[in-house]
């Protein structure tokens, strides 16, 4: 038993010299204790008030021309192009109308 006991003693100095390692390491490469890097702090940058309000104006901006450009109609028909098109389709209904009459006829 001593010796189980003497072999723990041992284990556990080896333990407490392996964390003095670990963190002096750490400390080196800027981690903290729980392995998460630590970040140096930087000082909060503050805008001017008309820094503020050139960048408010150019979203604004921004905005405004993306509703512009959906709102806008994508394709439009001349006037003569529609009746051209309706004409056409007059004219495709009085055949079919024809074609009616005459299948009405033949019985």
């Amino acid at each position: 038993m001593a010796d189980l006991a003497g072999v723990l003693k041992e284990l556990e100095q080896e333990r407490a010299r392996l964390d003095q390692v670990i963190q002096v390491i750490g400390n080196l490469v800027g981690r903290n204790r729980t392995g998460v890097r630590t970040k140096a702090k930087r000082s909060k940058r503050t805008l001017s008030a008309a820094a503020r309000r050139k960048i408010s104006l150019a979203q604004k901006a921004r905005w405004a021309k993306t509703r512009r450009t959906v709102l806008a109609p994508v394709r439009t028909m001349s006037r003569a192009g529609r009746k051209r098109i309706a004409a056409a389709q007059r004219a495709r209904w009085a055949k079919v109308r024809a074609q009616q009459k005459k299948a009405v006829r033949k019985r």
